[in-house]
């Protein structure tokens, strides 16, 4: 039996007020590439405690927040009185509930159980939304009716990764991409108005990396990275433009996403380190440029990301190892030119998600500390940090007394962030500073 609430707060008579500002429509923003692109905010916080401005209830998930059109979507879990799936639209200025729909979702076969990994992704009035166990759902964003929705581990028999299914949705011209490790169907595409499928490709196991699109001599290219390579596809059909053979150690355990500056291409994994390849700009291929892992460098020291995606600023390459470590690299060698331990306490797993705004980089750490800081090769500056939320256990009962894994949100000169209890919202404008 499916259980199925949704709320039209609309009908009632509720309106939305479109903010002015930038929406963060998917993972890591408008760009999927990690980038606020929003001027007026603050230099500084006042306080130790950034000030919330509405909280509003949720349970457990690791769904970071994403915002459209006034909107703001999330997922999250419950297990009593049965298990189930939520999805969960709020008011970005008051927190206010407009709509959400739950179905039942059982667990089978996956570790940390705390809740739905992908973000929502919005596009066209349309909101897409991928549970841990394959339900992919779309709906009206404005009010939460179900269009269309399909089973995928039913109808794909997923090889479930260890960890479920943690790629977001990815809009691509008419279609909805989604990365699921699927019998020869490791990515697949849906039309994404009606559902249907246009195409599936590859034989490869997943991993929980999100997919991104580039420009790859003069066309669309759709990268992945799988549980097996790194792989190039044309986003219309699906078919194989190249791959660079990446084969996991011990089990898949790609998460961060990869990232592109003009023709580079950078991924990172906690097992294997981090590689960087040309993107051939005469033809569609790619070459490697370096490989570096700590087993195989003197000093030890490469960057290996778990839960952060790191990010290319000129020369220089900045991210979070599995520890929490921040590194500076050379982008066109990879060595490693500083490194920074005071930005989250060191442990096993530690997240800090790196956010470009400008010439500054915002860092949300799993304590749920917000971090303002230049980066640059001389060394990790932090400008100012304080509070943003509470850590909560779900989703690491393990150790350190809980975490704040989820990506924050930075829209319309605002903050959302979640942990296992609630969702929050922070004003960062400068005027609300003044």
């Amino acid at each position: 039996m499916k259980l199925r609430v949704i709320a039209f707060a609309l009908l009632l008579g509720g309106t939305i007020q479109v903010a002015g500002g930038d929406d963060w429509p998917q993972w890591r923003g408008g760009g999927r590439d990690g980038v606020w692109s929003e001027e007026g905010v603050i230099e500084r916080f006042e306080s130790p405690q950034i000030a919330v401005k509405w909280s509003a209830p949720i349970g457990s998930g690791y769904t970071g927040p994403t915002a459209a059109a006034g909107r703001v979507y999330v997922m999250d879990r419950a297990t009593e009185p049965m298990q189930i799936e939520r999805v969960v639209c709020f008011d970005w200025q008051t927190g206010k509930y407009l709509w959400s729909h739950a179905y039942e979702c059982i667990y089978a076969n996956i570790g940390y159980q705390a809740g739905p990994r992908a973000s929502v992704t919005i596009g066209d009035g349309r909101a897409y939304s991928i549970g841990a166990m394959g339900h992919l759902f779309c709906f009206d964003a404005a009010t939460g009716e179900v269009l269309w929705n399909r089973d995928l581990n039913r109808e794909y028999a997923i090889r479930m990764p260890k960890w479920g299914i943690a790629s977001a949705p990815l809009i691509e011209d008419d279609l909805v991409i989604v990365h699921i490790g699927g019998e020869d169907a490791c990515l697949v595409a849906f039309d994404k108005a009606t559902g249907q499928q246009r195409w599936q490709a590859l034989p490869d196991d997943a991993s929980y990396s999100a997919p991104i699109v580039v420009d790859q001599a003069g066309q669309r290219v759709l990268v992945c990275y799988t549980g097996d390579r790194i792989v190039g596809l044309h986003p219309a059909t699906g078919g194989l433009h190249w791959a660079f053979p990446f084969a996991w150690e011990k089990w898949p355990i790609a998460i961060s996403t990869p990232v592109i500056d003009r023709d580079r291409l950078l991924l990172s994994d906690a097992h294997k380190g981090s590689l960087l390849l040309r993107l051939q700009q005469d033809r569609l291929d790619v070459e490697q440029i370096w490989h570096r892992r700590r087993e195989n460098v003197p000093d030890k020291t490469a960057l290996h990301c778990l839960n952060s995606t790191p990010q290319i600023d000129g020369a220089y390459v900045y991210g979070a190892d599995s520890r929490g470590v921040l590194r500076c690299l050379r982008l066109e060698t990879g060595e490693q030119v500083w490194e920074d331990r005071t930005a989250v306490p060191e442990e096993s797993f530690a997240t800090i998600h790196l956010i470009r705004q400008s010439d500054r980089t915002w860092l949300f750490n799993e304590r749920g500390e917000l971090i303002i800081a230049r980066l640059t090769p001389e060394g990790f500056q932090e400008l100012s940090r304080a509070k943003l939320i509470d850590p909560t256990t779900d989703q690491n009962r393990q150790r350190r007394g809980g975490v704040t894994w989820s990506h924050p949100a930075f829209a319309y000169r605002h903050v959302f962030a979640r942990n296992d209890r609630e969702l929050v919202c922070a004003d960062l404008s400068a005027e609300a500073a003044e």
